[in-house]
């Protein structure tokens, strides 16, 4: 999109690190998602109508018997005030599970909570652990600094009465946690503690019951009143930075806020900033008692001299001259040529306003060749402005930091990968850069970000310099090894596959690679770089390893600008000897993949199907171009494309794939590509393109995939009034949880708002079942697995009980890109169930489908039903299953 567009940070050749935190801290601190605590939860759904609510409280023995009675000896309360709202006193456990980067996770309170019989704790109640073990709640006092701390509150809950006088709205704003039950609905935490997330919530008359999920052992809570029915909330602004004397068109973002218990629809945002335009961008409707990041519009000339500009936001109620709700205040930056500066967009994964930091070439580059690219990702806790600092001018390139959506985003990994190449992309086209010096590099867990999206798309640097960079989550993140088992624990490894670095290090063959760490690294061990060093030595004849004598996690030697740990002058000389060649200048092809839906293609070679879906594939080709002729060896390969230029066109070509031979095939016009795939007996076939109901490398799962293509989030309303709040709820949740973790911003819409033959090519999110969705019939109809009431179906097996969850990616009808997947629940128990899954999480990984059972909280892995992956034809019966076995 547009792009005039820098946050206050070091200027160019900074020395001083990017990193908001104490260096050493940052890494160990993005790592601690190891615990319950950080997942998602949801409790029982709390109604936004005074009707809807009297008819849920009917139900709520289901859930919460004796809710009021035990809450009365529950934790001491704040006074029931009518401002601001700041509990003194809460309880406090200590973790009651276990969990980490899985699609399983044990936790007593949750399963209470799913089962329908948690109540307010009071001070010495008891939770029973499944391995016999308890935990007791204990009082906690809040410090003279406004925040509760204690061991119990690193990874355990902490729960606050809070009365009050009447029903009304509040917000919410507390840091610290995962996640937060306001009377049993599921809203974002702020485990980060950034101090951005403030959130409507619904105080009823009497007594209103948090239950947090606490983080790191320190929680801050506050409640006060809204200042208007809509708000902006500029604390988490995406904005880009102005280039002096330039004409600006871009894009920035804030927050807004719905602090009503009714939909908001019509509000439009303004934007104006002197001697710039006022531009009005119409706003999505925004759900109830919601929180959404929105975008407006930034247009105009930008002062020659000057270093800010201030912006005025206006949310309206209508267009033109509607009445104003709320304002906000916000400052640009102004940058002159050679600085540093963020450039902002829209991206294609959600929509949402994200930015990206440039150093640019200095002096500016003119004529030819064209100037290189250095893609550079920033470790945890660091913004890409930062990053972008830490390096000195080149004179020979840009140097392009993307965010991973926020600064701990996602390691990298599912949509920090996406997010790595969506701005290579955008960057290779502004600033028009040569494609065959493009390189990478990163710091710490942007070094891990080297290694994977490097290993990921060999063919797309020329050289790859990671600095103190970790390995995987096996070797450093809190994962685990592939164990080889079959089974579910198979399926569910398999899933994993992406996240395997050494499984793809072959790949590495492609470019060349400078390692560079601290030999005194007290954050990332010294052992991933020699582990790195050690295997490559093996096969790898173009890589240079360097350990700084003495030298920790963030060092610098030398008085010329930059930081040495990341602005390496050898790592850039190594840059400098390297470049991409020609698609036919390569006459050996070797490539190595996870799944050809994160990353298909190596030079002219594409891996277009796998045999078993998320199973390592490989290829290595040989072209012969004066015989015609291609000689390979492939390992679960379905359907392979070969590029043919360089071969010269006309005249038949022979291929030799796997011991087969195949003669004279007639070039193939007008593509000048060869495909070929597997018949039923295993032989290989000259085949035409793959119809775009066959998994291809644009849709193939698993379930994480179809959070992608500016994907919505749709809730069921055809259910009991329990079913429907939970939907609404979750969706909402999840809403949050994408716009905390990665900047994301969502919509949130009925199935009676859902038009499903209307923008078919984005993803779809269903949450209810097949009785209570009516977008299920429309865009599930055709699926194998069906959930209803009591029942999940899988094939002709059936699966049953209302406390089962069930979550499934299908390709949306009528397009050859989106998918659309289910978050569905047999009843309220199992819809509960979904809710502290963390696909959100890096690292723990979905296969296409997977079946779970209450007993997940108590046994982990082994409360897996059943999972799988579709065939190559969306089918059941040509993927893989597995089921748990009986007991």
């Amino acid at each position: 999109m547009a792009s005039c567009c820098h946050c206050h940070h070091p200027m160019p050749g900074s020395k001083h690190s990017p990193l908001r935190l104490h260096p050493q801290a940052c890494e160990s601190l993005a790592h601690l998602e190891l615990s319950a605590w950080q997942r998602p939860a949801i409790g029982v759904p709390q109604t936004l109508s005074s009707g809807l609510r009297r008819r849920i409280a009917i139900m709520i023995p289901l859930f919460y018997p004796a809710l009021l009675a035990v809450a009365l000896a529950a934790a001491p309360a704040p006074p029931a005030i009518q401002g601001e709202i700041a509990p003194t006193q809460c309880l406090a456990i200590g973790p009651v599970g276990r969990s980490g980067r899985s699609a399983a996770h044990t936790d007593a309170i949750e399963a209470q909570i799913v089962a329908g019989t948690w109540r307010p704790p009071r001070e010495g109640n008891t939770v029973a652990l499944p391995d016999g073990s308890v935990r007791e709640w204990r009082s906690l006092a809040v410090g003279s600094d406004g925040w509760f701390s204690g061991s119990a509150l690193r990874g355990g809950y902490a729960y606050v009465a809070v009365p009050s006088d009447s029903e009304r709205v509040m917000i919410l704003e507390a840091s610290g946690h995962a996640m937060v039950y306001v009377n049993g609905e599921p809203r974002a935490g702020d485990v980060y503690a950034t101090g951005y997330v403030r959130l409507p919530v619904l105080l009823r008359a009497g007594t209103n019951h948090l239950l947090f999920q606490a983080g790191r052992g320190r929680l801050r809570v506050r409640l006060v009143r809204p200042r208007a029915p809509a708000m902006l909330d500029g604390a988490d602004a995406t904005l880009p930075d102005l280039i002096a004397g330039r004409s600006a068109d871009c894009w920035g973002a804030l927050v807004a806020v719905n602090a009503t218990a009714k939909p908001m629809p019509g509000l439009v945002l303004r934007a104006s900033w002197p001697g710039g335009c006022t531009t009005a961008v119409p706003l999505p409707t925004l759900p109830p008692l919601s929180t959404r990041k929105v975008g407006f519009r930034i247009r105009g000339r930008v002062p020659a001299k000057v270093e800010s500009v201030p912006l005025r936001l206006q949310m309206a109620s209508e267009p033109g001259r509607g009445t104003q709700i709320d304002s906000a205040s916000l400052t640009l930056r102004v940058r002159k040529p050679g600085q540093t500066y963020k450039v902002t967009f829209r991206s294609q994964i959600d929509g949402s306003v994200q930015y990206y930091a440039v150093n640019p070439a200095w002096p500016p580059p003119v004529g030819s060749p064209a100037p290189a690219l250095f893609l550079s990702l920033h470790g945890a806790g660091v913004e890409a402005i930062g990053q972008a600092d830490a390096y000195e001018p080149k004179s020979w390139g840009y140097l392009v930091a993307p965010t991973n959506r926020r600064p701990y985003g996602f390691d990298w990994e599912d949509w920090g990968r996406l997010d790595a190449m969506e701005v290579l992309a955008l960057a290779q086209s502004s600033l028009h850069t040569d494609p065959v010096r493009t390189y990478l590099t990163g710091h710490s867990m942007g070094g891990h970000g080297t290694w994977q999206v490097g290993v990921t798309f060999p063919d797309r640097f020329a050289a790859i310099g990671p600095s103190a960079g970790w390995i995987s989550f096996a070797s450093y993140g809190g994962g685990r090894e592939p164990s080889g088992q079959g089974g579910v624990a198979g399926i569910l490894e398999r899933a994993a596959s992406p996240s395997d670095t050494l499984a793809l290090e072959r790949n590495y063959l492609n470019e060349g690679v400078y390692v560079l760490h601290g030999d005194a690294d007290d954050n990332v061990p010294v052992t991933e770089a020699r582990t790195m060093r050690s295997r490559l030595s093996a096969f790898h004849h173009d890589f240079v390893y360097h350990e700084q004598p003495g030298a920790g996690h963030w060092w610098d030697v030398s008085d010329e600008p930059g930081a040495d740990c990341v602005d390496w002058p050898p790592m850039f000389d190594l840059f400098a000897h390297h470049a991409i060649p020609p698609n036919n200048a390569v006459r050996q092809v070797e490539f190595a993949t996870a799944s050809p839906g994160v990353s298909a293609r190596c030079y002219w070679v594409t891996i277009e199907a796998q045999i078993h879906s998320m199973e390592l594939s490989s290829v290595s080709v040989r072209c012969d171009p004066g015989r015609r002729r291609f000689v390979g060896t492939t390992t679960n390969v379905a359907r392979l494309a070969l590029g043919l230029g360089q071969i010269p066109a006309g005249q038949p070509i022979d291929v030799e794939l796997d011991g087969q031979i195949i003669t004279g095939v007639p070039w193939p016009s007008p593509e000048d590509v060869l495909r070929l795939a597997r018949g039923a007996d295993g032989k290989w076939a000259v085949a035409g393109p793959a119809s775009p109901s066959q998994k291809t490398p644009a849709r193939c799962g698993p379930f994480k995939d179809a959070f992608r293509h500016r994907f919505v989030l749709v809730y069921g309303t055809h259910g009991t009034a329990e079913e429907n709040a939970w939907a609404f709820a979750k969706a909402r949740f999840d809403a949050e949880s994408f716009w905390y973790r990665g900047n994301g911003s969502v919509d949130v819409l009925a199935d009676t708002q859902f038009r499903p033959d209307e923008d078919r090519d984005r993803g779809v999110i269903l949450y209810g079942n097949a009785d209570t969705n009516s977008a299920w019939k429309a865009l599930l109809a055709d699926s194998p697995i069906q959930v209803r009431r009591g029942v999940v179906r899988v094939g002709e097996r059936e699966e049953r009980g209302a406390d089962l969850a069930c979550l499934f990616v299908r390709p949306r009808p009528g397009s050859a890109v989106a998918s659309v997947a289910a978050v569905a629940g047999t009843g309220p128990a199992g819809m509960r169930l979904t809710d502290r899954l963390s696909y959100f999480t890096a690292g723990a990984a979905y296969p296409d489908w997977i079946v779970l059972g209450p007993e997940m909280l108590s046994k982990g892995i082994g409360g897996v039903r059943g999972a799988g992956f579709f065939g190559n034809d969306w089918g059941l019966a040509s993927g893989d299953s597995a089921w748990r076995q009986a007991e």
